[in-house]
This record gives C-alpha cells, structure tokens and sequence, in this order.
C-alpha cells in the first residue's frame, strides 16, 4: 500500500473530514451519540483547519487527526492534546494513524509544547496499543465512566513528554 500523504487541512477539506467522521462513528471511540442529519460543519469556532492533521492516499482523505490545547489557561499552554482521530476502514493498517500521531507529536514540537496528552476509551486496544507504541503512558483511569451499547467503559488518560 502507499505511503499517506500528510499535510495540514484546508478549508475545502471541511466535507471530506465531516464524511470521515461520519463513516468511521463507532462506540469503539465515540461517546457522543451517532451522528445525525442535517450534519453540523465539520470545522467550528474553536477547532478549523490549522486544527488538523490529514492524511491523503491516491489524492484522497483517509484519515485525521485533531491537535489542540486541553485547556484555554495560560498556565497549560505548553501542553497540547490529541482531540480527535479517524482513518477510513479501507485505510487501515497502512500506517495512516501511526503516520497521523507522529505529525501530530512533530507539530506539537514546532508549536512549542512539552507535553502531549489524549483520552482514549479503555475498550479501544487497537488505538491504545498504537500510543503505548509511540510512547504515551496511561497516567490516569477514570473507572466505568460512560455506559455506551449497555456496558460500562473506561475512560484512559494517556500523556508523553515531548
């Protein structure tokens, strides 16, 4: 398979990325309920395209990810946080969330973070096994923290320096 083509979004991304997101919902890793017409845009006031992370195979988008600051206080500023990461079913196990992840620790570095951090649903092993692989640590469990399909979850806190 091809190496992924990682840049940063544009604007023009907007509907492709709202689709992804849309294709790839699952209770593996969303706790918010599917999504439903008519769809909201993808990009908002507090998330645009220097947001994010895509990934592209043969000139299409296969996979995001969302780097942003956990909180808005100056005291956090050196600390960014993965909110969000998708890859297109027929993408996956071709590095593209790996390829995403390590753009995402590099734009970190460029931003000036020390730190970066994720949450991640304690069910998710492919997703957990992914960050442990690049170097994140679990540095928090918040026990049976949401209850999705009837059965209580997990929520992981995970963090790296950078």
């Amino acid at each position: 398979m091809p190496v992924p083509h990682i840049r940063i979004a544009t604007l023009d991304d907007g509907e492709a990325l709202s689709r992804l997101d849309r294709d790839t919902w699952s209770t593996l890793h969303a706790v918010m309920p599917r999504p439903q017409p008519p769809y909201d845009p993808f990009y908002s006031e507090r998330f645009g395209p220097r947001d994010h992370i895509v990934a592209e195979l043969d000139g299409q988008v296969v996979g995001y990810i969302r780097l942003g600051f956990p909180t808005t206080l100056a005291c956090n500023a050196h600390v960014r946080q993965i909110l969000g990461l998708a890859v297109a079913d027929r993408a996956r196990g071709a590095g593209v969330g790996r390829a995403l992840l390590r753009a995402a620790l590099e734009e970190g570095r460029r931003q000036g973070a020390r730190r970066i951090t994720l949450r991640v649903l304690g069910h998710n092993t492919p997703a957990r096994k992914l960050y442990e692989a690049e170097g994140f640590v679990v540095e928090g469990i918040l026990r049976e923290e949401f209850l999705l399909d009837g059965e209580y979850v997990d929520d992981v806190f995970m963090g790296r320096s950078l």
